[in-house]
């Protein structure tokens, strides 16, 4: 007859309980050791499975989210960029503006860390149990543009329209056709007042008319964005200044030992 312990441990596998299986002999080990009551051990094996499903579904959302770099809001560089206000920016790691559907709009020259506090509100929000997704904004123009092409726009639209938060990266000067303008505009419209979207631009709204080149629509479409939305404008350095060059190269005294010596050699031979 089979033991119960191998019987047990064929059940764990048999329902795929991962978590329960990576610690399953080292409690029940302990559970004998000390006599720990059903009650007790049930708990701990489920309370793993717990914890590796969660971190799990994390690892999933932080995937599904395909955020370009692994920043975090602890991570930013607050101190060398004295156009962002700390204060604000840890304020929006909580996510009440989430919660309430606000959109963010940040706004910017090129290298000021818009996408950085983007990617890192994106994180924080995978963290606590949302889906979202980064999109450059030409990559997003793309997709719905060819979204057209087999008629699958609607589909697209739905599944963009759950994301929470979006962010949409590097709105700029793009080459853009009426049918993207148009299709872009459905998104947002679907998007209004039910879920967070973040956006980064290097161009105040003014400038968006001539980006969309349609007057009309970018007056609906800044309507809708601009009804629940928190708008930053970041006027501080390029966080991607290079670092200095030395005028000449460091030389430390073991390597002058070294030439000297080989200097030497040279002149004996």
């Amino acid at each position: 007859m089979t033991p119960p312990r191998e019987q047990l441990r064929a059940l764990v596998q048999e329902l795929n309980f991962k978590g329960m299986a990576r610690v399953l002999d080292e409690e029940l080990d302990a559970a004998e050791r000390n006599a720990a009551p059903v009650v007790e051990v049930l708990q701990r094996l489920l309370t793993e499975q717990a914890l590796y499903q969660r971190e799990r579904r994390l690892a999933y959302r932080i995937a599904q989210a395909r955020a370009p770099w692994q920043w975090t809001i602890d991570s930013f560089p607050f101190a060398q960029q004295p156009g962002v206000n700390k204060a604000q920016i840890l304020g929006l790691a909580g996510l009440e503006f989430v919660r309430r559907a606000q959109n963010l709009v940040l706004i910017g020259p090129t290298g000021t860390g818009k996408t950085g506090i983007a990617i890192g509100l994106l994180r924080q929000a995978c963290l606590n149990g949302y889906a979202g997704r980064f999109y450059n904004a030409q990559a997003l123009f793309d997709e719905l543009y060819a979204s057209l092409a087999d008629r699958s726009t609607t589909r697209l639209l739905k599944a963009l329209s759950r994301m929470r938060p979006i962010v949409i990266d590097e709105l700029g000067y793009l080459t853009l056709k009426p049918e993207q303008v148009n299709a872009f505009f459905r998104l947002m419209d679907q998007r209004y007042a039910r879920v967070s979207t973040i956006i980064t631009t290097n161009l105040d709204y003014d400038a968006w008319y001539d980006m969309f080149g349609n007057k009309p629509l970018v007056d609906a479409l800044l309507d809708r964005l601009r009804h629940h939305c928190i708008t930053i404008r970041i006027d501080g350095p390029s966080l991607r200044e290079p670092a200095p060059v030395d005028a000449e190269p460091t030389v430390s005294p073991s390597s002058r030992g070294v030439a000297a010596a080989a200097k030497r050699r040279r002149t004996a031979a």
